[in-house]
């Protein structure tokens, strides 16, 4: 076990006792408590527990913490507190969420596919999305959420 520090949503926060190998999701959610990221698969696949590091968007759940040091994380928390992001209100004003438990890291793996392509195509969000799983299956509405936003000017 080990001392290591993480800068998640632009504040430092210094872990004691941490094992290298523990996923980053239980560093932020039950040392740092952000509870915002989700667990949901544990093997990176369903997308719930998406963040950014230094922007790309990873599965939080399968990164060992060690691999996120001298790094910069940004959850859903640090995207945007008070749900002004272009992605959260585009979120609201579609009626995305139905039970919500996936909409975090959809909205995480969104905001990194629009920085690095602001006006996509329908195939394009089609495809940068893919590997998020929506147990409700509102697809369509995610989609056209991403399109508003990236109308509105995206990701800032």
């Amino acid at each position: 076990m080990s001392s290591l520090t993480l800068k998640i949503n632009e504040t430092s926060h210094t872990l004691e006792n941490v094992l290298p190998d523990m996923p980053l999701l239980w560093a932020i959610r039950d040392l740092v408590g952000l509870r915002g990221t989700k667990y949901g698969c544990g093997i990176g696949q369903c997308g719930a527990c998406t963040v950014h590091l230094d922007g790309v968007a990873i599965r939080s759940c399968s990164t060992p913490v060690s691999d996120a040091e001298g790094k910069e994380i940004t959850t859903i928390e640090g995207l945007s507190s008070s749900g002004e992001h272009p992605l959260q209100q585009a979120w609201m004003e579609t009626d995305v969420p139905q039970c919500g438990y996936c909409q975090t890291g959809q909205i995480m793996n969104a905001a990194a596919f629009l920085d690095s392509n602001p006006n996509p195509t329908e195939e394009e969000i089609n495809q940068a999305m893919a590997g998020n799983i929506c147990r409700c299956g509102t697809y369509n509405r995610i989609r056209e959420a991403i399109q508003l936003a990236a109308e509105k000017g995206g990701n800032s």
